[in-house]
Order: structure tokens, then sequence, then C-alpha cells
């Protein structure tokens, strides 16, 4: 039995905490995405503003925290690479996110892990709010709300 994988989990508490480990992540991946993806659009719309512009018209560029004075003709090649650049980035997060869903999906196959349905407990969480409940919380704390 000693001959497993050193990565096992070798409890329950272990397993939850491991899947819980990588539901965090592929949370952080999801939420870096959105991120990503408001940029782009960010991006899209300063090159939108500028491109009918005269390039020789002066336009000022935020670089590492410094304002600086450019002209439309340097700082629109800049944004679309930025842009282009932002794109493949979600597009390998994009690949990574269903890597990371897939692990989850074969560890949850592997552990026969079921997720509860908030339905019944939503009342419960009532009653903890009260602050009178004991014992072990089990799922996110106040995700629901």
């Amino acid at each position: 039995m000693s001959s497993s994988k050193a990565e096992e989990p070798v409890n329950e508490q272990a397993i939850a905490n491991k899947f819980a480990a990588m539901r965090s992540e592929l949370n952080q991946i999801y939420s870096k995405i959105t991120e990503l993806e408001m940029d782009v659009s960010e991006h899209a719309l300063v090159i939108n503003a500028i491109q009918p512009l005269d390039p020789s018209r002066r336009c000022f560029r935020m670089i590492g925290g410094v304002l600086v004075e450019r002209t439309i003709k340097e700082v629109l090649p800049a944004v679309q690479r930025n842009k282009e650049g932002i794109e493949e980035v979600i597009t390998r997060l994009n690949e990574a996110l269903e890597r990371k869903k897939k692990e989850i999906s074969d560890f949850e196959a592997k552990y026969k892990i079921r997720i509860r349905k908030n339905d019944g407990e939503e009342k419960d969480d009532g009653a903890r709010k009260e602050g009178t409940a004991q014992g072990v919380l089990v799922g996110p704390a106040g995700g629901s709300e």
C-alpha cells in the first residue's frame, strides 16, 4: 500500500483539501481570464478611438507608471501588439483552464467526490449566522450571499 504515489492523499481530509485547492486554482484561472478580457476590451476602445485620428497628433501613454508624450503613429502599433499579446495569454489560460477542469473531473471520478447542493444547506446557514452553531463547516463560507 505504500507503493502508491507520494502525491496521493492518505485520508478523506487530505483528499478534501487537495480538491479544494484544485477548485481554488480553477477559480483563480477564471478570474485572471476575466481580468485580461477586460484589458483587451480597453485596448480595443483605445485603438478604435485613436485609429481615425491624424498619425502625427500628440497623445499620452502610461508606461510603467509614467505618463509619456508620443504621437499616434508611435502609440497605435504598440497598443495593437499589447492587445495581441494579451489575447495570446488568454488563449493559453483557456487551455490551462480546460486541463485543470479535466484534472478536477478525473480527481472527482477517482475519489468518487460528490458536490453537495446548497438547497438543504441554505436553511441551516440561517441558523449558523446567528452565531450559535457548533461543529464542522463544510464548503465555502457565505458563498451564496
